[in-house]
Formats: C-alpha cells, sequence, structure tokens
C-alpha cells in the first residue's frame, strides 16, 4: 500500500470525498458539504478562469514567449503605402506577466478550494455540522483577520510592485534598445544574458560602467562618512555643558533639513554657477579667478560631497543628540574617578555607545547615498561631460546614467541591466556589513 492509499484510508468519507469533489472541479466539494455560498464563489472562480485561459490568458502567455512575430510596416495599397500595423512587444510582455500572474492566483484559489472542503469534510467526519456563509465569514474573521485585511493589499502588491520588478528584470534579458529595437516599429527580442555580457565586456559599456561603479562606490563612501561624523561632530558640540541656548543651536542646524531637498540643491547650483554665480562674482571683486565649481571633474565631485554634508548633517545630528542623552551618567562619572581624558571618554564611552545603536542606520544611509538621485541629479546632472564614457558624465552614479539611459536615449534593455547590478551590489555590501555590527551580533547570540 502507497502513501497515498494510507492518507486516503485514514480520511473519513465526507473528508474524501469532499476533497475529490473539490479536485475535480472548484465548488463541487463545498456543494457536498452543503455550503452554498462558498461554492457558488469557487464555482464561479472556475469558470470566470476556465474562460480567461481559453479566450485571452493562453494567447497571452504566448506572446510572453514570442514577444511578436510581425512589426509595423507599409503596405502598398491602389498605388499608396499604407501604415499596417504589428505586434508591439513590450504590450505583449506586460500582457504576459499579467496572464502568469492571474494563472498563479487561479493555481492558489484551487488549492484553497481544496484545503477549505477538506477541512469541511473534517468536521464533518467528526460530528460537526458545516458552516453557513455568514458563519464562515464570522470564523474567518475571528481566526484569521490579518490574512483576511492583508489579501486585498497583497494583490495590490503584486500587481503593482512584484510586476514591474518583474518587468525590469526581464526587459535586461531583452534588446529593447534604440535604434533598431524599439516596438511597434522594431520588434524586441530575447537575447539572454547578451546585455550583460556586452556591459561588461564592450569597451564603451564597460569603460563607463566600471568608471560610474568606482565613482559611485568612492561617492557612497565620502557621503555616507561625512555626513555621520559631521552630525556627531555638530551634535557634541551642541551639547558641550558650557553651551547656552542649545534649543536655538538645534533649530539653525536643522533648518537645512526643513527646507525641501530640490529647493536648496538648485539653490546651490546657481550660487555656484561658474559664469553668473554670486560666489564667483564675490571672488572677482576680489581679483581672484572664478573656481569652476560644477564645470571642473575634480571640482565637480568635491562640490557635491559639500553639498550633501549641508543637507545630510542635520540629520545624522538629530539621531545623535537623541542618543547622547541616553548614555548613562554613571560611565562618565567612573571615567572621571580614574582620570580619564575627554577623548579616551569619547573614545570608550560616546563612541561605541553611538556606534552600537546607529550601526543599521549607518549601513542603510550608504545603501541610500549608493542612489542618491537628487542631488547629483539636480546640482550637475551628472557633468560635466567626458569623452572616455559612453552618455555619461564624470559625476554620474549608476542611477543617474541608469536614467539617462532610460529616459534620454532609450537603452532599455543596458538600463534594466544596470538596475539589476544595482540591486546585487546593494545588497550584498547591506547584507555583509550588516552582519558585521555588534548590535546584530549580540542579538544573534542572545537568540
Amino acid at each position: 500500500m502507497n502513501l497515498r492509499e494510507g492518507l486516503v484510508r485514514k480520511m473519513g468519507n465526507h473528508t474524501r470525498t469532499a476533497t475529490i469533489l473539490s479536485a475535480v472541479f472548484m465548488g463541487l466539494g463545498q456543494l457536498y458539504n452543503r455550503q452554498i455560498g462558498k461554492a457558488l464563489i469557487f464555482l464561479t472562480a472556475e469558470i470566470v478562469g476556465i474562460y480567461l485561459l481559453v479566450t485571452r490568458l493562453f494567447s497571452d502567455l504566448q506572446g510572453l514567449i514570442t514577444l511578436g512575430t510581425t512589426g509595423q510596416g507599409f503596405e502598398k495599397v491602389n498605388g499608396r503605402f499604407v501604415k499596417t500595423d504589428g505586434d508591439h512587444s513590450v504590450f505583449l510582455m506586460i500582457f504576459g506577466l499579467i496572464a502568469l500572474l492571474v494563472i498563479i492566483l487561479l493555481v492558489l484559489a484551487y488549492i484553497f478550494n481544496i484545503y477549505d472542503a477538506r477541512n469541511t469534510g473534517k468536521m464533518r467526519d467528526k460530528g460537526y455540522p458545516s458552516r453557513n456563509f455568514l458563519q464562515s465569514i464570522k470564523h474567518s474573521f475571528t481566526h484569521n483577520f490579518p490574512y483576511v485585511l492583508l489579501f486585498l493589499p497583497a494583490i495590490g502588491v503584486l500587481f503593482f510592485t512584484i510586476m514591474p520588478i518583474i518587468f525590469m528584470i526581464l526587459m535586461a534579458f531583452t534588446n529593447y534598445s534604440a535604434p533598431d529595437h524599439i516596438p511597434p516599429k522594431g520588434l524586441v527580442d530575447w537575447v539572454g544574458f547578451d546585455t550583460f555580457k556586452d556591459l561588461l565586456t564592450l569597451k564603451q559599456w564597460s569603460k563607463t560602467f566600471f568608471g560610474v561603479l568606482t565613482w559611485t562606490l568612492i561617492w557612497a563612501v565620502l557621503a555616507t562618512v561625512t555626513t555621520y561624523f559631521g552630525g556627531i561632530l555638530v551634535a557634541m558640540l551642541i551639547q558641550q555643558p558650557g553651551i547656552r541656548y542649545k534649543t536655538l543651536w538645534r533649530t539653525i542646524y536643522i533648518i537645512p533639513y526643513a527646507i525641501p531637498q530640490f529647493i536648496s540643491l538648485l539653490i546651490f547650483r546657481n550660487m555656484l554657477n561658474y559664469q553668473f554665480g554670486p560666489i564667483n562674482q564675490y571672488l572677482r571683486w576680489f581679483g581672484l579667478d572664478g573656481i569652476q565649481w560644477l564645470n571642473d571633474p575634480t571640482w565637480a565631485k568635491a562640490t557635491v560631497i559639500f553639498v550633501n554634508m549641508w543637507i545630510g548633517i542635520p540629520v545624522s545630528m538629530i539621531l545623535v543628540i537623541g542618543l547622547l542623552g541616553n548614555i548613562p551618567k554613571d560611565l562618565y562619572e567612573a571615567a572621571d574617578v580614574d582620570g580619564a581624558s575627554s577623548f579616551q571618554k569619547f573614545k570608550n564611552i560616546t563612541m561605541p555607545y553611538i556606534l552600537f545603536a546607529t550601526a543599521p542606520i549607518l549601513i542603510m544611509q550608504f545603501s541610500g547615498n549608493i542612489n542618491n538621485f537628487n542631488v547629483i541629479y539636480l546640482l550637475t546632472n551628472g557633468d560635466p561631460k567626458t569623452g572616455d564614457y559612453y552618455l555619461a558624465g564624470t559625476t554620474d552614479l549608476l542611477v543617474t546614467w541608469l536614467y539617462k539611459l532610460a529616459l534620454d536615449n532609450q537603452k532599455y534593455s543596458f538600463a534594466s541591466a544596470i538596475g539589476i547590478l544595482i540591486f546585487i551590489i546593494i545588497a550584498s555590501l547591506s547584507i555583509y556589513n550588516f552582519r558585521q555590527t555588534k548590535s546584530f551580533k549580540e542579538e544573534d547570540m542572545v537568540q
């Protein structure tokens, strides 16, 4: 006797019958269990599902596989050329993804239908009556309330978050790129890993990618370190015992964060303009040459670091001020008894406490700076341009280069590939760094 036969024999008559009927056709098991309301819902879902599969879903899945067979063109009719409609590969991909997700939902509904009929059959075998429709709803809200509330948001996340991510990933494995493969005029084809191969091996792409990647990592490290330790410095200066009007100082230093970021960045961009900016005009009045703040590659990189400090230091400052008030005073009193200097107290008490509490936030700031689109795009637009890079400037990050490739140059497949690589880089660095933090190790030891 095999396992399946053993399981069936262990089932009661109602359990076995309801399970088999619900497996044959959705809703039949509920109908057998005398749950008319549930049965109608599952029967309707099965009929609608079969109708969609026959009329639309299978053809949409085929479109996802082929991405179209006929492009837009022209044919001669009565001596004139008339445009003929063709397949739109991108629409076929989107409809195919929707069809795939709908099929997955139908399969899950089919499995739940069997599970529900089987559980009701077990209740009947134990002598309990079947729940009617209203009782089933009440039972669901009583025992599975979180799942009931999460169901609709989960559907929304599936179609409006997960599906676009999958769509972006799939684009990286196509040749969806100008000028030859832009629908509806040109069809898009599956090319496997060719896009990644070209990005990493072709000279014009690889030199730009690795150059922009190097600057992205340098930028992320410097932007994180400067704002983090700058915030610590400002917070400790404000919290010194001899400083008066602490509230006023905190208010002044938080103003850059309170002002919308894009306003601050655009103001800085105008102030640092080489020809008309106020800063260079003041320098020229003193007989000095204007500085190419945003036009020279080296100066532009230094400038974006400085402006980012102006915007980012207030966040770290507020965080550290809150932490400084929570450090036990007994530690400092014991250090004073031992004759520790101010630097020793900072090194052995203050800094370890701050690092322990803020290490996860520091890692999040580092990850966020890798994708810090606003500062670079609004301040320099990735410029100044260079002939060494393809469609990128010397201050471009991977995320701003991705934006230019997609929105300005229609290189969608390469932009998608870069997006995937950005995710891999951020996920790898974040997970590794987080696992190295003292807070994570101590939590792991406690568990």
